[in-house]
């Protein structure tokens, strides 16, 4: 069912390009790894099921390491409330609602479909939002589902992480057990190393280009959506303040799920890691609501006159 969010053919044009790049890689990642480890069935048998279950699960493991819960109306009416209501004008089906019991002020939208959607959001972003603020955020994470990035971004990760997984997996291998490898077995565990570091960088490269564009898009749908780009924006700046108030070694547990947070979990002193971020500067994503902002302005003065 096609959603009354607006279409964004450059991005559903990059989430095209994206997925076909990464799948190349990943056919030659599989490739490498039967030749190198010489047991196919092995390695298609675990990554296929590995692809799988992040597919069909990662809804499920996203609440599970983000504290979320399902919540019902009688728990969080207001909540409910919102999501209701920009369904509705959306012309979507409901996700699950869930909330997360953190500090921290963010929300995440997850699953591999509009009808396996869940949207959530943490205790320190209900505290901290007005209403009309809550409603540009949440209309952000809708347009995710809506516009299928969130299961493409979900699927686009798959990829990085396994190849990180074995890197992570053959550096305590190697620092634990490395004395008992003969020269040929270590010539292997070599080249698997190499392999899955240049597969887990070209990835990690494809899905941060992605991901900030979709970030935009995303801003972009909700602010045309609702109407109010400024809410948006309010929004926008009051999170992405207190994120930066929080001690960096207190968001890190959180930092493995930026590609899917409304706001990057970035601490007091970014450094290098704004440079690869999942999510454009907060600088460009005002200056784009502020150009929506003067758009909807111009439109509706001749209405009024």
């Amino acid at each position: 069912m096609q959603s009354r969010f607006r279409s964004d053919r450059q991005l559903t044009a990059r989430m095209g390009v994206t997925l076909f790049l990464l799948g190349l890689l990943y056919v030659g990642f599989v490739a490498a790894l039967v030749v190198l480890l010489k047991s196919w069935v092995l390695v298609v048998v675990v990554a296929a099921g590995l692809l799988g279950a992040q597919y069909w699960f990662s809804d499920r493991v996203a609440l599970f390491a983000m504290h979320g819960r399902v919540v019902e109306r009688e728990e969080f009416p207001a909540l409910h409330g919102v999501v209701d209501r920009l369904c509705a004008i959306a012309d979507m089906p409901k996700p699950v609602v869930a909330v997360s019991d953190m500090d921290m002020p963010n929300a995440f939208a997850t699953g591999r479909n509009a009808d396996h959607a869940v949207i959530c959001v943490t205790t320190g972003l209900l505290r901290r939002l007005e209403p009309d603020e809550l409603e540009g955020v949440l209309a952000h994470e809708l347009s995710h589902v809506a516009h299928k990035d969130v299961a493409v971004i979900t699927v686009a990760s798959f990829l990085g992480v396994i190849a990180g997984l074995i890197v992570r997996f053959a550096f305590y291998s190697q620092l634990f057990g490395g004395g008992r490898r003969d020269q040929n077995t270590a010539a292997i565990f070599a080249a698997v190393l190499g392999v899955s570091a240049a597969v887990y960088a070209i990835s990690f490269l494809l899905i941060r280009a992605l991901s900030r564009y979709r970030e935009l898009a995303a801003d972009r749908a909700a602010a045309l959506l609702t109407g109010r780009p400024s809410a948006l924006a309010s929004a926008l700046t009051k999170v992405s303040g207190d994120i930066a108030r929080i001690p960096t070694k207190d968001l890190r547990t959180a930092q493995a799920f930026n590609a899917f947070y409304f706001t990057p979990a970035l601490g007091r002193d970014p450094g290098l890691a704004q440079l690869f971020s999942t999510h454009p500067s907060l600088e460009q994503r005002l200056e784009q609501l502020g150009r929506i902002s003067a758009e909807l302005g111009e439109a509706a003065t001749p209405e009024g006159a």
